[in-house]
């Protein structure tokens, strides 16, 4: 009987730029406060990329990381694949910069789009190459630079969002460690819930979706919220199902830092203390996919993860799509 692969993270890696947002900064620049804001949202501060970065300068640095946690060398990476929905411009493919950048000069190389959720999808990408021996080291980053298209106006959105970068290598191995289960799944009924309507095809760039204000984040809060819920609630169930686990053998869940209140509602319904939920929300905000990622690179270097945890990853975004993914960790 041939023996089984399993894709397995053999090195994690983040960067969050050197600039603070504080609430109190923001208080200057919209009419909110502190207070609203850590009640409704759980954020404190976010990340934003200095002038000069672009996503590809802040992924490259999460894949370096990555890659020496991994003690990979750039030039052996067989696949880059790069989650995010604001890369440096619309072509070419963002991974195609930080290929460069970072010398892997033998990866393919290319970019996927599901916003909140990317990792999650590019995780399933990864690990479909690495089971059908098509790659053997994958390197998967996952960055947003949301600050850039956030309304800075709108009060409701823009207490939310950050800049940041997280990646992984992926390895074939024979063991029992890896990823044991991904689901993932999408609702392009729902697109219009939270979307960018200016900038692509169907509303190219114009002065007029300029001074509309189209290229911005919009967003409807509350419907999000509902949904959320029961997307994540769902994807950790079956994400779990096709593991053969229950949310007992869980050590840590990792859900996508959106909104506290969500994160919290998730964590109750799936009967889970606090103690085994992730949040960095007060830190970061949302980071778009490098949640996930980022989340994953600190819960391991704080040594919330151990070899042979298991950790559950689960997000919702843009789309909507939604996702999950069950590791046994392996370092």
């Amino acid at each position: 009987m041939e023996t089984k692969i399993r894709a397995t993270i053999t090195g994690t890696g983040s960067y969050l730029p050197a600039k603070i947002l504080t609430n109190a900064e923001l208080e200057k620049m919209v009419d909110t406060n502190d207070e609203w804001i850590t009640t409704r949202t759980g954020v404190k501060e976010r990340r934003l990329a200095a002038a000069e970065e672009a996503a590809s300068d802040l992924g490259a640095e999460a894949a370096r990381r990555a890659l020496k946690e991994a003690k990979v060398k750039p030039e052996e990476i067989d696949c880059l694949i790069v989650a995010t929905i604001t890369g440096d411009m619309p072509f070419p493919a963002t991974a195609c910069f930080i290929q460069n950048l970072i010398g892997a000069k033998n990866a393919a190389a290319f970019d996927i789009s599901a916003a909140c959720t990317g990792f999650i999808y590019a995780l399933s990408i990864g690990k479909a190459y690495i089971e059908s021996k098509t790659y053997k080291k994958v390197l998967i980053v996952a960055v947003d630079l949301l600050s850039r298209i956030t309304d800075w106006t709108d009060r409701g959105t823009c207490v939310l969002f950050g800049d940041g970068a997280g990646a992984v290598v992926l390895e074939p191995t024979t063991g029992e460690q890896g990823i044991h289960s991904i689901y993932i799944g999408a609702d392009g009924a729902l697109t219009h819930l939270l979307h960018q309507p200016g900038g692509g095809s169907r509303n190219p760039a114009t002065a007029k979706t300029v001074a509309d204000r189209m290229h911005y984040i919009k967003m409807s809060g509350n419907e999000i919220f509902k949904l959320a819920v029961t997307a994540m609630l769902d994807s950790a169930r079956k994400a779990l199902d096709q593991a053969k686990l229950k949310c007992e053998d869980i050590t840590l869940l990792i859900p996508h830092q959106a909104n506290i209140r969500i994160i919290e509602a998730t964590a109750k319904r799936l009967k889970l203390p606090v103690e085994k939920i992730f949040v960095n929300i007060q830190k970061y905000g949302n980071m778009s996919g490098a949640t996930t990622a980022i989340g994953l690179d600190e819960a391991y270097h704080e040594g919330r993860i151990k070899k042979g945890d298991y950790v559950e990853l689960v997000a919702f975004g843009a789309g909507l799509t939604w996702g999950a993914a069950v590791i046994k960790w392996g370092k």
